[in-house]
């Protein structure tokens, strides 16, 4: 991989030698594996939530109140989030 005119390298060095390893990359993995499965399967839950019209009528409703559970469960995760940021300190 070459470098660009600017005189700075395309990528990290860590890209360079094929391990990119950004934020979310690390942020995935110091999560625990049960938190990973849950994640998936909320994602998958959101996936199949565009595919909505398709569902029969009965999956439809219990997706569509799981999904209202999600939704109300990440408002409170939003407002705990924004407490901690408050009460943290910035790092130094």
């Amino acid at each position: 991989m070459a470098e660009p005119e600017a005189g700075r390298p395309a990528g990290t060095g860590e890209e360079w030698l094929g391990r990119n390893r950004s934020s979310k990359r690390r942020l995935w993995e110091r999560l625990n594996p049960r938190s990973r499965r849950q994640i998936r399967m909320i994602a998958e839950a959101l996936a199949l939530q565009q595919t909505h019209a398709q569902l029969p009528d009965s999956v439809r409703g219990r997706l569509s109140a799981a999904m209202d559970e999600v939704e109300r469960l990440a408002v409170r995760l939003r407002a705990l989030l924004a407490e901690v940021a408050r009460r943290t300190p910035p790092r130094l």
